[in-house]
């Protein structure tokens, strides 16, 4: 009929098979890529490059943020975990040692006897002042802290520096004092030790000899005070001397004898982990069995201080001297370092450079668009199909 079959042919032959292959290209619904897209240019690789570095250094940012962890902070009632509650203290005053009281009174009614706990060590205010302060600007007064003192007690309240101070700095002894040299007056008295108290509200106070106190001692001319203090240390719980406390290396001077200092701290329980779920009731009862048993809990305290001093006039009812007021809250402040997992790692960084590069593909297409249509406007993309110029007169 239409001459095939008569040259032998199968028109069959020339159309689309119908077979399961040909079937399966109904259901095709995915776009396919423009053959101009896919020839390699110059301006496609110098994009491309581009791409490839934004993926890198997005997922060198995810990497190193999963490798240092996030920090997170969670209150919880204070259970008790300890009774005892231990007190670090690295002082000097301006006073001979055997003029000085030193005791602890708490709300348990206890009188602990610090002056036979800690150490006492003869000492001259004058080479404190020039070996610590004048040289180095160590100390500073509490209400004039400058910002890099500030930055240095931020940081001290994250967990990853504090587990890295312990890990650099292994000596928790008390630091040797300047030595005395010959001549030199000895005026002042370094208090420095730790000893355990009840865990409750207490007062730490160190006075006069024969003031404040019925113990029979004999009274001290007041012409003999002078209360100018310089504290290196003041912590609770166990001994860490790189970390840095709010009444870490402050001063206070006053030319006054009849003076009085008083420290409001309020300290709250804090618990350092690498790991964000503790079983709170399992921890050992003990801040120094804590340590030894596990390396990546550190059960010690925080404290906020605050300070008032006043020159007082000279009266049998008051007790000048320098007290710490300080309050134990009721709460538990957990610090945790935590990690997601590696495949968590894997799913971002998938994800990161999966967006980059189709965000990178629709700014090269719509730069190409643009590029195209710019052309179209300069005269410069017209088909080969269409006469371009003038027509010629004959």
């Amino acid at each position: 009929m239409n001459g095939f079959a008569s040259h032998g042919l199968d028109e069959d032959a020339f159309g689309e098979k119908s077979n399961l292959k040909s079937g399966l290209q109904t259901f095709d619904a995915f776009p396919k890529t423009k053959p101009s897209y896919t020839t390699p240019s110059r301006r496609g690789g110098q994009w491309t490059v581009l791409i490839l570095i934004i993926c890198t250094v997005f997922s060198l940012s995810e990497f190193l943020a999963w490798l240092k962890g996030t920090e997170a902070h969670h209150f919880t009632v204070e259970k008790g975990v300890s009774h005892d509650l231990q007190l670090n203290l690295d002082a000097v005053i301006h006073m001979p040692c055997d003029t000085l009281h030193i005791n602890i009174q708490d709300a348990a009614g206890d009188r602990v006897l610090a002056s036979q706990m800690l150490t006492r060590e003869p000492t001259s205010w004058k080479l404190w002042m020039d070996k610590r302060n004048y040289e180095k600007g160590e100390y500073q007064t509490l209400s004039r802290e400058d910002e890099k003192r500030v930055k240095d007690q931020e940081r001290d309240a994250h967990a990853g520096h504090v587990f890295s101070e312990l890990r650099r700095n292994t000596n928790r002894k008390f630091p040797k004092g300047p030595k005395l040299r010959r001549g030199e007056k000895v005026d002042s008295c370094r208090v420095y030790g730790s000893l355990e108290g009840n865990k409750v509200q207490g007062d730490f106070h160190i006075t006069a000899r024969g003031h404040g106190y019925q113990d029979g001692m004999k009274h001290l001319e007041h012409g003999a005070f002078n209360f100018s203090h310089m504290i290196t240390e003041l912590s609770f719980g166990p001994h860490y001397p790189s970390i840095l406390n709010p009444l870490d290396k402050t001063i206070a001077t006053t030319e006054s004898h009849y003076y009085k200092y008083q420290y409001f701290l309020s300290v709250v329980p804090t618990i350092y982990s690498r790991n964000q779920n503790i079983d709170l009731d399992a921890l050992p009862t003990s801040s120094s069995s804590t340590r030894k048993s596990n390396k990546n809990l550190i059960v010690t305290n925080q404290y906020a201080a605050t300070s008032q001093s006043d020159a007082l006039p000279e009266s049998p009812y008051l007790i000048p001297g320098i007290f710490f007021k300080y309050n134990i809250e009721p709460i538990l402040l957990l610090i945790s370092e935590e990690r997601s997992g590696f495949l968590n790692l894997v799913i971002r960084l998938v994800n990161v450079c999966s967006g980059v590069i189709v965000t990178g593909g629709w700014f090269y297409q719509i730069s190409s668009w643009v590029g195209e249509l710019r052309r179209r406007r300069a005269g410069k993309g017209r088909s080969e199909g269409y006469l371009s110029g003038k027509v010629q007169e004959e």
